[in-house]
């Protein structure tokens, strides 16, 4: 079992062996054991202290140390940004992605959209993953931080800074350039977001105030835990959308101690404090935003990370569900477990679907229908997960999933009647 050390955006400090951390000196003469110090930086050198991103690491052998990297033939199934498709305005439903195969993360990962350029270090990627087996090879990504979350099955990554085991109703969140890889127990299935802006960080509270949605206290970060292991250790890096490869002669996580903040993280949904109404109307969806990942334009993120947990609904006259809205913010979502309140069917578990930029959508007619004919008292949308990557980019769907959507998903909105005015 992991061991966590807890708090978002907090400073560490964590050793597997006692003495191991340098006090005092970040980069001293000579480190504890003759290990190795090596900063990672997660931001510039001179970001301000508040979003300052790096963390020193103390190892068996400095990361240096490693044969040139080999180019390999390029994943078409899992690609970064931009997309060059044909972007559409359609509205997009997926069913789950099915599980079958041998393989293992890095080989189960599919590109749904994306948007942006890696080159510039803006915009976004979302993919979905399957996998049967657990990795034997180690990844890290230099294009961009990822956000996974489970679906189906356990994952346990395994990161330089320690072991982070991530459930479904849990996200891992890994700091782009870091190495980990992912071992499975079974059948596994979820969503991976690759986030080429600014760290993902707790969003402003504004007038909700001290306290509510998620809390610091809940983000967990794992304690320093290290392989000392020698043999070939197969090593893969995402660098400019392709994938490179080369062979260690140890295993690369032999951190002994470290201390930072850019360091991998998991948090529980169901820890999530959501803030609603107490009288009338429905608040915009964004009081259920998790993290975001801000731009440059304040209030218009490149990407937040929203979900739609159970939560009491007692609004007062009020149309309770998510009502139709044209949005300035493009919309993936996927749902864990359960069903979301907006949709009557065609949306699974394991699915998900795309609203691209001021593109019509809302309740289906079914969905509509029982919101207006139902008994305002309060009521508990209970054993449900949805969420959404919300961004300010169209989103551009690959060749594969635009080919693989549901055909019909534009008839859920069929069927509306023609509003009656007096004569």
């Amino acid at each position: 079992m992991a061991a966590y050390l807890s708090g978002f955006g907090n400073h560490f400090a964590t050793e597997a062996v006692p003495g191991a951390l340098p006090v005092g000196r970040n980069s001293p003469q000579q480190v504890p054991f003759g290990l190795y110090a090596e900063q990672v930086s997660g931001t510039a050198f001179t970001a301000p202290r508040s979003d300052n991103r790096r963390t020193w690491f103390y190892r068996l052998r400095p990361s240096a140390q490693h044969p040139p990297f080999q180019q390999m033939e390029t994943a078409e199934r899992w690609q970064s940004a931009p997309l060059f498709t044909a972007v559409t305005p359609n509205r997009l439903r997926w069913s789950p992605l099915a599980i079958k195969g041998e393989h293992d993360f890095l080989d189960g990962m599919v590109t749904y959209a994306g948007a942006g350029d890696v080159t510039t270090q803006a915009g976004v990627v979302i993919s979905l993953y399957t996998a049967t087996r657990s990795m034997d090879r180690v990844l890290f990504n230099t294009d961009a931080e990822m956000v996974i979350v489970p679906q189906q099955g356990l994952l346990r990554l395994i990161t330089e800074c320690g072991v982070l085991e991530v459930e479904p109703l849990q996200i891992g969140v890994i700091p782009r350039g870091l190495k980990f890889r992912v071992e499975v127990s079974g059948p596994s299935r979820g969503y991976v977001c690759e986030n080429y802006g600014a760290p993902f960080r707790l969003p402003d509270l504004g007038p909700i105030g001290a306290n509510g949605l998620a809390n610091p206290r809940d983000f967990e970060t794992p304690v320093a835990a290290f392989e000392d292991v020698d043999g070939p250790h197969i090593l893969v890096q995402k660098f400019m959308g392709d994938l490179w490869t080369t062979t260690l002669d140890h295993s690369p996580f032999d951190v002994v101690a470290w201390h930072g903040n850019h360091a991998p993280y998991r948090y529980d949904l169901r820890r999530f404090n959501t803030v609603n109404t107490v009288s009338f109307d429905h608040p915009d969806p964004s009081i259920f935003t998790v993290l975001t990942s801000p731009s440059d334009t304040p209030g218009t993120a490149n990407c937040d990370f929203v979900i739609f947990p159970p939560r009491w609904m007692v609004a007062e006259d009020t149309f309770r569900p998510p009502w139709f809205h044209r949005n300035i913010m493009s919309e993936f979502m996927g749902l864990i477990e359960g069903e979301y309140d907006a949709k009557a069917e065609g949306f699974a578990p394991g699915g998900s679907s795309l609203h691209n930029c001021m593109n019509a959508h809302g309740p289906d007619r079914d969905s509509y229908a029982k919101a207006i004919a139902a008994e305002l008292k309060p009521h508990r949308i209970a054993d449900t997960m949805a969420f959404m990557f919300e961004t300010r980019w169209v989103l551009v769907p690959t060749t594969l999933a635009a080919t693989t959507a549901q055909m019909d998903y534009d008839a859920c909105w069929g069927g509306f009647e023609k509003a009656k005015l007096p004569k």
